[in-house]
């Protein structure tokens, strides 16, 4: 069973301040010697750090609590406990960490630059007797005791890192087009709702057989994400396809998947524009291209022209991934809708 976690509720605790010590001076030619008291070391911090081999939370199933080690005391001879250790909470690029009971949103890793991000300090150590000695009190019996760490209840979300999100209903075509253009090896089926987990691949345009795109004649990695097959309501939460919605948010742009084979190959587009509308009209705003899928077969040849001609002012390519129709110029539009773009959105 393929597993693919994309929420989490984890608990974190900075580390407890050690505490100060209270002690004296015990030498041979020093009878009545001071205050030598050392400080409690500091709690370790709680740190959530960016791991690009990381593609989901399911390490969170396995440890959803993380404590930081607490400071060690303070002992005699002015020695001061040592600090502890740090708690480093592994997440994948795109997740976003959420306060559990109000949602607020606390930090969100959707920059490909992000690093390491402190979230809680850990308690300060309290001062030993060695402090407080003053002219009137040469034998203080007073130390302080180290301050307490902070726990916290956090929700964690994915939102998947891609340039490219494939959008389209169930056995449009999607899971193949992945397949043929990339290494992954996405399960493919001829029945609706093979595609149960998001998928991401690898296109790299400028290289082998695949386009660059535009003017760009470097090579270039293009990252795209299939998502399960939506179906009328997925908005409202019908289907498998609602869960993942969130998934196409980061994305530069978006290619339709239409089954031209399909009777209703001419309302699809209507269909599943109205749903991630629906949805978030952020995912409507992008730069997308309509791909007419599998024009091997018959009858596609003119689909394909009526869907053009109902849809003017968007691009449209034909591809047949059997037969390879279509595949280096939906390539190269890919590459165009990329480099015009810019960064991800």
């Amino acid at each position: 069973m393929q597993k693919f976690a994309d929420e989490a509720l984890i608990e974190v605790s900075s580390g407890k301040g050690g505490n100060g010590c209270v002690a004296f001076r015990r030498e041979k030619y020093v009878p009545k010697g001071g205050p030598s008291g050392g400080d409690g070391g500091k709690g370790g911090d709680v740190i959530f750090t960016v791991r690009r081999n990381l593609r989901t939370l399911a390490h969170l199933r396995y440890q959803h609590s993380f404590q930081a080690e607490n400071g060690h005391d303070g002992e005699g001879r002015e020695r001061n406990g040592r600090d502890g250790e740090d708690v480093f909470v592994p997440l994948p690029p795109g997740s976003v960490l959420k306060d559990s009971g109000t949602d607020e949103v606390i930090q969100d890793f959707g920059k490909k630059d992000e690093g390491n991000f402190l979230f809680l300090k850990g308690g300060n150590g309290g001062w030993g007797n060695v402090h407080f000695k003053s002219s009137v009190n040469q034998a203080p019996r007073k130390a302080l005791p180290g301050k307490p760490g902070i726990f916290r209840r956090l929700k964690v979300e994915l939102q998947i890192m891609a340039d490219i999100g494939l959008v389209g209903f169930p056995n449009a075509g999607k899971s193949s087009l992945l397949d043929k253009y990339t290494n992954a090896r996405p399960k493919i089926a001829p029945y609706p709702f093979t595609t149960k987990i998001p998928n991401l691949g690898v296109l790299t345009l400028g290289s082998g057989k695949w386009a660059a795109g535009g003017n760009s004649g470097e090579n270039r990695d293009i990252i795209i994400a299939d998502i399960p097959g939506l179906i009328e309501g997925a908005s409202q939460g019908a289907g498998l396809g609602h869960r993942f919605l969130k998934h196409i948010s980061r994305t530069v742009a978006l290619v339709f998947i239409i089954d031209l084979s399909e009777p209703n190959y001419s309302e699809a587009f209507d269909v599943l524009y109205r749903e991630l509308n629906d949805f978030s009209p952020a995912l409507t705003s992008k730069r997308r291209i309509l791909c007419g899928s599998k024009c091997d077969l018959e009858g596609t040849g003119e689909a394909l022209k009526a869907l053009a001609a109902k849809y003017p002012a968007e691009k449209i390519v034909g591809i047949s991934v059997f037969s390879g129709l279509g595949l280096k110029e939906l390539a190269g539009e890919i590459g165009d809708l990329v480099n015009n773009t810019g960064d991800s959105g």
